[in-house]
């Protein structure tokens, strides 16, 4: 692990950039300005770059009228959320590195908590307390079992919840405001650009996780997170992205010939019939299939040393799959 403590100091009209703000977009132009406004209203000024991953209309066009000194990549193809990401994170140089997602909006001070934290010893990634429009929680962070089954804490609880950090001990940031300090991710590599959107911030987090960083979950730092708005929320395609990122890692990690699995078939096995019967498809088994047929022949991952949850049982881990785990 590469631990530097050299930060750069990086300047626009005098005034000490803390932050590249990366902002994938990807139409819905009315909801990427509020983005950008909380961003460029932070209390710290930030570096703030907006790729426009081909939208469907004229989104990049109404930003950059809306903002005309704002730095926007505009892509001719769709390229999915990671490499999207990636093209952003390349673009800058600033010591840290923050993805926020377009339907973000971010409190005054939320970079800076989030730059303070990566600047201790170890730390590579940090992640704020997000809230949904009506005030409970959105997200704080991802737990992951010992399956790399992956889980957004808190999503659904309300606030008062989240008490305690150390029963649900967080692997790594969830992708809508996700903090990397730029050495970091220079050691481990950037988003792994085969997943196209959905468990790519898990998979990033094992990584740094494999690597020795640790990740700090920043109560402080606040966002209001809308959700869903690139791909809709229980859409058959985000679901089939999901699935994907599911498979793609199950294969990567060689989980299936671990101790763990007959414990992830057997999950795998329920969670696919489950969708069968629920929404009457096979969608879910197909991104699993074709995310497992992406890893075919990729070199092994290791598997993180730290970070699990090793006291989420496969009965829990199911349960946690379910809309209503985190409010009870």
């Amino acid at each position: 692990m590469n631990d530097e403590e050299t930060w750069l100091d990086m300047t626009e009209g005098g005034a000490p950039l803390i932050a590249d703000v990366v902002i994938p977009v990807h139409g819905h132009a009315d909801v990427a300005a509020r983005c950008i406004s909380s961003l460029l209203g932070q209390d710290e000024p930030v570096n703030v770059i907006v790729v426009d991953d081909a939208s469907p209309d004229d989104t990049a066009e109404r930003l950059r009228k809306a903002f005309p000194n704002l730095t926007i990549i505009e892509l001719k193809d769709n390229v999915g959320f990671a490499r999207a990401c990636n093209i952003g994170i390349r673009a800058g140089v600033a010591d840290v590195v923050v993805l926020v997602n377009s339907d973000v909006e971010a409190s005054p001070d939320m970079t800076s908590l989030l730059v303070d934290a990566l600047k201790v010893n170890g730390v590579g990634s940090a992640f704020p307390l997000l809230l949904a429009p009506d005030g409970s929680v959105d997200s704080f962070g991802i737990v992951a079992d010992v399956t790399l089954a992956g889980f957004v804490r808190y999503h659904g609880a309300p606030i008062d919840v989240v008490v305690d950090d150390t029963r649900w001990p967080a692997v790594g940031p969830y992708g809508a405001v996700a903090a990397y300090r730029r050495t970091a991710l220079s050691e481990v590599g950037l988003l792994d650009e085969n997943i196209f959107m959905y468990g790519e911030e898990l998979e990033l987090a094992f990584r740094l996780r494999a690597a020795g960083w640790r990740s700090a979950a920043v109560r402080a730092a606040r966002g209001v997170h809308v959700g869903g708005v690139s791909s809709g929320l229980g859409s058959p395609r985000q679901r089939y992205l999901s699935a994907f990122g599911r498979g793609y890692t199950l294969r990567l990690y060689r989980v299936h010939v671990s101790r763990f699995s007959l414990r992830a078939n057997i999950t795998e096995f329920l969670v696919v019939m489950s969708q069968l019967i629920r929404a009457r498809d096979t969608v879910g088994l197909r991104g699993r299939w074709a995310g497992w047929k992406a890893a075919r022949g990729l070199p092994a991952r290791r598997r993180p040393d730290v970070g699990l949850d090793e006291s989420i049982s496969m009965g829990t881990s199911l349960r946690m799959r379910s809309a209503g785990f985190w409010a009870r």
